[in-house]
């Protein structure tokens, strides 16, 4: 049986930017061509798009990392490195992201194909040829990429029906959807044969349809975690109304009918408000003065009342047209849900560092952006030493190494970079 998924937790990287390139004009008969080298791509971004066609987040356990392409490095020419492709993550109508850093609601999808970015993509590097002026016509160094967003997001389902289907388990729910939607529910005499919420669509007569939600069964307790039903109580906030089927072949159907309705009330002021249609159903195993003593025992807590056997089909059809028309009336209702700034989907700050020491003169730099720097820099190229050296001083790791007691002399190493310390600069080694 396929399994039912409300809740998952996923990794998303956007694209890390292409890295700029130094590189010069070499053409016969161009005397000092001057720089050509031109800048990276830009990383793709990353984009969650609504679906009406997916019900189940079952996708995001089987695959719980994306990440989407980096973008290609500048070329010769001042050729521009490709920009990366977004990636696109679909998920159900229906779904909530949250942050789990900041615990933050950034997206409610409540609109088939509603997009919304998660995670912008590194920016390209801009390669030597962008440095040039009328002072530095041959500027020796370029830009690295951006990198890209890495975050962990939780996502969570609450189906979008217009009617949502309640009553004790084996109340005969999987029965009557499949008599009136194209829904296939596995059906079986025995409670708690419904596991998952079954989505049925069914036809109206101008030509239109509803969606109805077949929410498994509920016991006493639900809404403190007993059984099953506390797991999908979430998935009927959204509806319009309820159509509570209550078995009349059961104990006690009066009081199974206030255990469910007193659930509702505990698990918010909203689903313990909104308008139902009761449907007693089993007509076709219950007598018929037993029928009629329950239909006045119902009209006295219950304003709409109907008799049905699911089975036969037995005054379904009544009550098609009379759910057709309260689909008509009841408006869907309108959830505020706080949804909050993201920031988080532009922040690719990595300017953190740390420092190692790792023998009585040697250190290690460690970072995003220390060893993005490193990677487009050359030891034998003064002026790109240069640049390095000022970067790192505008982010105040020549002070954090001179706590750890650098001194001049001392080796320093960042990514492939190995060099040797003096008074704030740096002196490529070999």
């Amino acid at each position: 049986m396929v399994k039912f998924l409300d809740k998952a937790k996923i990794r998303i990287i956007s694209g890390h930017g292409g890295n700029g390139m130094v590189a010069w004009r070499r053409e016969k008969y161009v005397d000092k061509g001057g720089p050509a080298g031109g800048d990276g791509g830009r990383g793709g971004d990353i984009y969650f798009v609504a679906d009406e066609n997916m019900s189940t987040l079952l996708d995001f356990k089987i695959k719980s990392v994306y990440k989407a392409d980096r973008g290609e490095n500048g070329g010769i020419k001042s050729m521009h490195g490709a920009c990366a492709k977004d990636l696109y993550i679909r998920v159900p109508l229906g779904t909530m992201v949250r942050d789990t850093k900041t615990g933050k609601i950034i997206a409610d999808f409540t609109e088939n194909e509603q997009t919304i970015l998660v995670a912008k993509g590194g920016r390209g590097g801009r390669g030597n040829a962008r440095f040039a002026t009328a002072q530095r016509k041959a500027p020796q160094f370029c830009e690295p990429g951006e990198p890209g967003i890495e975050r962990v997001l939780e996502l969570e389902l609450k189906l979008i029906a217009d009617i949502g289907l309640l009553g004790m388990p084996n109340a005969g729910k999987s029965t009557f959807i499949s008599a009136v939607s194209s829904a296939k529910p596995k059906i079986a005499d025995y409670p708690f044969t419904t596991l998952v919420p079954n989505l049925g669509v069914v036809k109206k007569s101008d030509g239109g349809s509803y969606v109805i939600a077949d929410i498994p069964g509920l016991i006493e307790g639900a809404s403190e975690g007993v059984g099953l039903g506390h797991e999908f109580l979430r998935h009927v906030e959204r509806c319009r109304f309820l159509v509570h089927i209550v078995d009349l072949t059961a104990e006690n159907p009066v009081v199974n009918y206030k255990i469910i309705n007193n659930e509702l009330k505990k698990h918010s002021e909203h689903l313990g408000n909104l308008y139902q249609i009761t449907v007693l159903n089993k007509i076709d195993s219950v007598l018929p003065e037993d029928i009629e003593k329950y239909k006045k025992e119902f009209a006295k807590i219950s304003k709409d009342v109907f008799t049905v056997s699911a089975v036969t089909r037995q005054g379904v059809d009544e009550l098609l047209y009379f759910i057709e028309k309260k689909v008509d009336e009841i408006p869907k209702p309108v959830f505020e849900v706080q949804v909050e700034e993201d920031e988080g989907a532009f922040d690719n700050d990595d300017s953190s560092f740390e420092v190692n020491k790792i023998a009585k003169d040697a250190f290690v730099i460690t970072g995003g952006k220390i060893n993005r720097l490193a990677s487009v820099t050359d030891s034998r190229n003064t002026e790109q030493v240069i640049r390095l050296q000022n970067i790192l001083k505008g982010m105040g790791v020549f002070e954090e190494l001179k706590k750890y007691g650098l001194k001049n002399g001392d080796t320093v190493i960042l990514g492939h970079l190995e060099l040797a310390y003096y008074d704030d600069e740096f002196w490529g080694e070999g």
